[in-house]
């Protein structure tokens, strides 16, 4: 059973020691038996060719990341609602048919890990950047039935459009604003910009964290980012990076291409250990 991650650049990638780890847990199933992961690095104009020769070798299942997330849903014969929703694909699955299904997983990976901290039902939750990463989660957490989610951009024209494109099949109140226009304060609030890997603090006041609040960076490093330097500051007690979210996701593809369901906690103790070498 052969399994890769697909992108470029690809040899940072931690997805194969992720996934050998899952099957691991599993040492006598037939699911997994033969499995293996690897990384493929596809050229910058040649996705789909990396993935009809990866399917001619009996490839089974890919997960995609960065540049051919969107290139993977034009690609995918079929699309899961969630990818139609989010217009990007971050995990495929190999049809009977010998078609590719298309998935996304990003928003599912960070419900699971946000859960193992808090409940989202009912919480005010302010979703910072209106870029793919946001895109990805906003369709998962309204599943959970939040009070309401704020959208905060840069530009209000673009947390706008995204907050109107779900508006539409939701009850749940949503807002877009200028990070300058934030009113009130958030039970979870969730940075899904880039800004801590080029350094930079997001310019929010520490009145947008509740009391008891979840601080909560998709990103994830070595040492505290700096929007969770941001919240500390602001007396931010409950403070969580992005590793849970990408142990998370890759779960949640590994349900989808084994049917087995496997168990976070030790995979992401090991990652925070390798973190710290």
């Amino acid at each position: 059973m052969n399994y890769v991650v697909i992108g470029n650049p690809i040899a940072h990638s931690k997805s194969p020691q992720i996934h050998a780890l899952f099957a691991a847990q599993f040492p006598d199933h037939p699911a997994v038996e033969g499995f293996v992961y690897d990384r493929l690095l596809a050229p910058l104009d040649g996705f789909a060719n990396a993935v009809h020769e990866f399917a001619a070798a009996g490839g089974r299942g890919a997960n995609v990341t960065v540049p051919f997330k969107e290139e993977a849903y034009r690609f995918a014969a079929e699309l899961s609602p969630l990818a139609q929703a989010v217009g990007a694909v971050n995990t495929l699955i190999r049809l009977p048919s010998g078609d590719w299904l298309g998935d996304n997983t990003d928003g599912a990976g960070l419900v699971a890990d946000i859960l193992r901290h808090i409940p989202i039902k009912d919480k005010r939750i302010l979703l910072l950047g209106a870029g793919g990463a946001a895109r990805g989660v906003i369709l998962p957490l309204l599943g959970q039935q939040p009070a309401s989610l704020t959208l905060a951009n840069r530009t209000f024209a673009k947390a706008e459009q995204l907050i109107l494109h779900f508006q539409a099949n939701t009850s749940i109140f949503l807002r877009a604003c200028e990070y300058g226009a934030l009113e009130g304060n958030y039970d979870l609030v969730i940075n899904a910009t880039s800004a801590s890997l080029s350094g930079e603090r997001l310019p929010i006041s520490n009145a947008v964290f509740a009391p008891n609040a979840l601080a909560y960076d998709m990103m994830y490093g070595k040492a505290e980012t700096p929007f969770l330097a941001q919240a500390r500051e602001a007396g931010v007690a409950l403070r969580v990076d992005g590793l849970g979210m990408l142990v998370g996701q890759a779960a949640e593809a590994f349900e989808l291409w084994t049917g087995l369901r496997p168990d976070v906690a030790p995979v992401l103790e090991w990652m925070r250990e390798q973190l710290q070498k």
